[in-house]
């Protein structure tokens, strides 16, 4: 990809004008400026934008997923854009080669389809939940992974294209690996590039009330959506089990069970298996599809 021209997509539901204002001064002060920039305001109004900034206003809250198929959308339809860059509310670029340096690496790779960024508090702390692999203990240490951090990564257009965009129907949690396993099975590259900070403050996923039904729902979605039928028992086996071992609150596990059963009972998606040439790739690169 020559000279690839970068769309910066921000979702926003009105609650953080500050830090959303702090967010754009850091775009705009980027070294390489980004050739569109949205903020979609997901069910609610927005604040005063920069000049140069487009604002699209939804009239409902459609999810994570649903928002950034929206920015998606406006983007692709500027005709101008190569790569799209999601970011947080709530994040910060503190280096102002954050752009450049997402340029340079799609521009050497044609089969890059997702950067992810790492993410780290204003003290330099990396959550584990934040480190896209298993072995989590070093979050400088980047490479081809299998799913990526939804509060700051790049996506090439043309993969968008080809394998489509976000989930909608899974609102939020998980839309991420499904949108990394249908990037991977059509031979796409997906890569953590721990130089490309993102500050983001700490924060626990739980804190959200409809945490545990969603994760539950959309696991098993995933597992219906993409893996091959002998995979499924095992991946929902395993992370029941970890569910299990991890969740302390009993009214987290009865919502964690309510969104099992639901992703069990509605249909998440038509359903693409993976190939198992994808299913060994994912296994060389340290996560096989059963956890």
């Amino acid at each position: 990809m020559s000279h690839p021209r970068l769309g910066i997509a921000i979702l926003t539901m009105g609650n953080r004008p500050a830090e959303l204002r702090a967010l754009l001064d850091s775009v705009a002060g980027q070294t390489l400026p980004a050739t569109r920039v949205v903020v979609i305001g997901n069910g609610s109004p927005l604040p005063e934008l920069p000049s140069g900034v487009a604002g699209v206003v939804l009239e409902e809250n459609l999810g994570v997923s649903g928002g950034r198929n929206a920015a998606v959308e406006h983007l692709r339809a500027c005709g101008d854009v190569d790569v799209v860059v999601d970011l947080d509310d709530d994040g910060l670029l503190v280096d102002t080669d954050v752009f450049k340096t997402l340029a340079s690496m799609y521009e050497a790779d044609r089969r890059l389809g997702i950067v992810s960024f790492r993410i780290a508090d204003e003290r330099g702390r990396t959550q584990r939940r934040h480190v896209p692999r298993l072995r989590s203990g070093d979050p400088l240490r980047g490479g081809e992974v299998t799913t990526f951090l939804g509060g700051g990564h790049a996506l090439s257009m043309r993969m968008l294209d080809r394998i489509g965009g976000w989930p909608d129907a899974f609102f939020f949690t998980h839309e991420e690996t499904d949108l990394a396993w249908r990037a991977l099975d059509d031979g796409w590259r997906v890569v953590y590039e721990p130089s490309l900070l993102l500050q983001h403050p700490w924060t626990s996923p739980a804190r959200h009330a409809v945490y545990y039904r969603m994760t539950a729902r959309n696991r098993v979605w995933l597992a219906k959506r993409h893996l091959p039928a002998p995979l499924v028992p095992a991946y929902l086996a395993s992370w029941t089990l970890l569910t299990l071992a991890r969740t302390r609150s009993w009214g987290g596990l009865r919502a964690w069970a309510a969104g099992f059963a639901e992703g069990v009972c509605a249909p998440g998606g038509p359903r693409r298996p993976m190939r198992w040439a994808t299913v060994a790739r994912m296994t060389r690169l340290g996560r096989p599809p059963v956890v």
